[in-house]
């Protein structure tokens, strides 16, 4: 036995299966619009919202942080990968024991061969205790500690991702919100706008100098811009929808909320985008697919170690007292099962190995090892197109910021064309129809420029998105709230697994199991 645990020690640090390694990635050295005066490679504003400068956005945002469902769903996975851990913990201490005990009543056959009993009605008792232990000869348990460790940290990444998604979306619908608002201010304008031109029309035509048709054309443009309000109005009202559901309220909960300064939210000329290789760092979910396949990784020699011997130590102890005669009452010795003549034992080690497996084994670590694969090649892949993504938006909100002053200016040359128009068709020189084309250009144009702000707005905000900003937000602050936490210590016994504690800022691969101790601390 000396011997045996001398050779489990010796063996300890003996783990199959390959170590994890960080899978090369293509990154660029820097960003393609590094020369743009307006782009700064230095570190990003972590609370990136707070640029726009508007109090209704950062509450909209602390509120979405506190009380999204879908955000808490990702928290309890959390609990859930800790709760995966103390379990493959717990495979490094003996796999089986227990206690067991018996009374049973036994009557034998008469007819059964090799049966030479005084009595073949007896009374058998039993009580004891029994282990097995399967040694870590290979590193199977330790890999499964090292799974186990990466799925959580993965975990914990995912939720860091949920939260970037989250804090982006909340702005975005924010600003479709705005910027739908900010559309229907004008369209109701140029109604305004239009109804004039139709009671010019009518008075002109009332008074001989133009016909029917100025009449009709202005009350046609009029009835076509007035039949756009409803769905600006339905877009208003779904977004703010949407901002509800963000924030885990009902419909209509957040209108008091809305009631602050209206207007798309502006974001600064100038924007912090930090070095290309910072992304993997920063994008929770390049964190979050560099863990998924380190966990992956380890469950190849979980599955390598199956097509080595497994060792085992097993052991059990107990009482056991029969007595002849009748039933529990008459005369049975129950009393004696405690005598020293009563103990029964046996111990010592054992090993298996399942030689003609017909390949099972084997192509289970194929399996395991062709998924691992898939993973590296996610993660490269995750690595891509977040650089795209810094690109994409980077782009947009440098080109339409240009594309911003132009609008300006049209917009602007617009508003003194309708201006000379009507003034030319007061004084007869031109028909309606120069009236109705100017007024049209001009809600065009005043649309156009609309949606270019709102597009400079939702570029600033999905670059940071790709940027991997937003996840700070949960710093020094607890995973779980409080209340959920409270509902589900009184339904389980979740012991220290269901901390108060933030979760770590740093999220990096577990160490390999050769690193493991053979007995870790157990979670229960």
């Amino acid at each position: 036995m000396v011997l045996l645990l001398s050779v489990v020690l010796a063996l300890s640090g003996c783990t199959v299966g390959p170590d994890f390694v960080r899978p090369e990635a293509k990154v660029n050295e820097n960003w393609n619009e590094k020369s743009d005066a307006r782009v700064h490679q230095t570190a990003i504003d972590q609370q990136w919202w707070k640029a726009f400068q508007d109090p209704s956005l950062d509450r909209l945002i602390q509120l979405a942080y506190q009380q999204n469902l879908p955000l808490q769903i990702t928290g309890l996975r959390i609990m859930e990968a800790r709760a995966q851990l103390a379990v493959a913990l717990g495979q490094q201490y003996p796999q089986q024991q227990e206690a067991f005990g018996s009374a049973r009543n036994v009557g034998l056959s008469e007819n059964a061969p090799n049966q030479d009993f005084p009595d073949r009605h007896f009374w058998d008792y039993q009580l004891g205790f029994d282990a097995t232990w399967e040694l870590d000869f290979w590193g199977k348990f330790r890999r499964g500690v090292e799974a186990s460790q990466a799925n959580l940290i993965a975990s914990m990444a995912d939720y860091d991702n949920a939260l970037v998604s989250l804090t982006a979306e909340v702005a975005r619908t924010y600003t479709v919100m705005r910027t739908s608002e900010v559309l229907l201010e004008i369209t109701l304008a140029n109604v305004k706008l239009q109804e004039e031109g139709l009671q010019i029309a009518e008075s002109r035509f009332r008074n001989g100098a133009t016909t029917e048709l100025d009449v009709t054309q202005a009350r046609t443009l009029l009835e076509s811009t007035r039949a756009s309000v409803p769905g600006l109005q339905i877009n208003v009202q779904q977004a703010q929808n949407s901002l509800s559901t963000l924030v885990g309220q009902p419909p209509g909960a957040i209108q008091a909320l809305l009631e602050g300064p209206k207007g798309i939210p502006t974001a600064p000329a100038e924007v912090v985008v930090g070095m290309p290789a910072e992304l993997l760092r920063r994008r929770p979910d390049i964190r979050s697919a560099e863990l998924y396949a380190a966990a992956q990784s380890a469950r190849i020699g979980v599955a390598k170690a199956d097509l080595y011997p497994s060792f085992s130590l097993f052991g059990e102890i107990g009482f056991e007292s029969s007595s002849g005669g009748g039933a529990l009452s008459n005369n049975a010795h129950l009393h004696n099962l405690f005598d020293s003549g009563s103990v029964f034992y046996s111990f010592g080690p054992e090993f298996r190995w399942p030689l003609f497996n017909y390949g099972r084994i084997e192509n289970n670590v194929r399996v395991q090892d062709a998924r691992f694969q898939e993973l590296l090649v996610n993660y490269q892949d995750t690595v891509l197109r977040a650089a795209q993504e810094v690109e994409d938006a980077l782009i947009g909100f440098l080109r339409n910021q240009e594309a911003l002053v132009h609008y300006q200016n049209s917009v602007a040359a617009a508003q003194r064309s309708v201006e000379i128009a009507r003034a030319q068709y007061r004084e007869g020189a031109v028909d309606y129809q120069r009236v109705i084309d100017t007024e049209r250009v001009l809600l065009q144009e005043e649309t156009r420029l609309t949606d270019t702000r709102s597009a400079v707005a939702t570029n600033w905000i999905a670059l940071y998105k790709a940027l991997g900003g937003g996840w700070e937000l949960r710093a020094g602050q607890p995973i779980i709230p409080a209340s959920v936490q409270a509902e589900m210590r009184k339904r389980t016994n979740w012991g220290h697994l269901l901390p108060s504690t933030p979760a770590p800022e740093t999220l990096d691969p577990p160490p390999p199991a050769r690193e493991i101790p053979l007995l870790s601390e157990p979670e229960w």
